[in-house]
């Protein structure tokens, strides 16, 4: 007689479900914590060691133990491999953080030539002076320890990212009266407001466009000779050019105008072209940043 089969009750909520699900789909995840979030996600479908090996193409008793370790630990932390003996740990927890203190700082600091760390440079710099400032154990510190440690502290000292300082204390309201503007855009969207009633134009300027030109002529395609449109690599440079372009967030229209420079003069010739795109009756407002030629005493004024 057959003994029964064996079923683990296990439960798995929403948010859990959720992340489990992302997991299984990331790229970026180790395949350990890939492959036991689906053995998770198919067991919740059909509780059965035997079904879930046979659609993932694993041994039963690996969904087994995978799902005992889910019922006991929860969903979440059986994705992890269990902490195992292995050899004592060396680095004391106080030369780890003096480490990584270093590692905030910049290397220029310290005399070197390099801006930012490298992880083989803070590996040497911590060995000649980790003893002296009584941390014996860096003295054969290596660089493959050193990510191991900025990695358990998600500091990444040989990376830039960037950010942009708060530096217009009207950040706020300006912000909230941008968001207003699109959001108005969206109900008369979705009001079906006449086109003419209001333009919402959001500006910007493209400056130092490379303008150049070929100096031979393009050869058309031949067939079953050459497929496209062959040009010469060589170019001839005539200028720069700026781009002052909007488009009506309403119904899409882009208005643009090319000219050699962005000055005042320039942007007020484009508040020129928008006011004779529109019928008098219409209300244009638009949305631009702090360039000195969108707040001059000749733009300001301009109808």
């Amino acid at each position: 007689m057959a003994a029964p089969r064996l079923v683990v009750e296990l439960t798995i909520g929403g948010e859990d479900v959720t992340t489990l699900m992302a997991i299984a789909r990331w790229r970026t995840e180790p395949a350990s914590r890939v492959e036991r979030a689906r053995m998770l996600l198919a067991y919740r479908d059909e509780p059965s060691f035997f079904a879930v090996g046979r659609l993932l193409g694993v041994h039963h008793q690996t969904v087994q133990r995978c799902i005992e370790r889910a019922a006991a630990l929860g969903p979440l932390a059986a994705l992890d491999d269990s902490a195992r003996s292995g050899k004592m740990a060396t680095i004391t927890p106080e030369a780890k953080a003096w480490l990584v203190s270093l590692a905030c700082q910049k290397a220029k600091d310290f005399g070197y030539p390099h801006e930012l760390w490298t992880t083989r440079l803070l590996a040497r710099h911590a060995r000649e002076h980790g003893p002296a400032a009584g941390h014996e154990c860096l003295a054969k510190l290596v660089q493959g320890t050193v990510c191991k440690i900025l990695d358990a502290h998600a500091v990444k000292p040989h990376r830039i990212r960037y950010y942009l300082e708060r530096r217009d204390p009207e950040f706020e309201e300006k912000m909230a009266h941008v968001l207003c503007i699109y959001r108005e855009v969206e109900i008369l969207k979705e009001a079906n407001v006449p086109s003419d009633a209001v333009a919402i134009i959001s500006y910007d300027v493209k400056p130092g466009m490379q303008a150049i030109g070929s100096t031979a002529p393009d050869l058309p395609p031949k067939p079953d000779v050459h497929a496209a449109f062959a040009r010469d690599h060589d170019y001839k440079r005539h200028c720069t050019l700026s781009l002052l372009a909007g488009i009506d967030l309403v119904t899409g229209k882009v208005h643009a105008l090319v000219k050699d420079r962005h000055r005042s003069c320039e942007f007020i010739e484009f508040l020129q072209l928008l006011d004779s795109a529109y019928p008098a009756s219409t209300a244009i407002k638009i949305i631009l940043g702090n360039h000195s030629a969108h707040t001059s005493k000749g733009s300001c004024p301009c109808p």
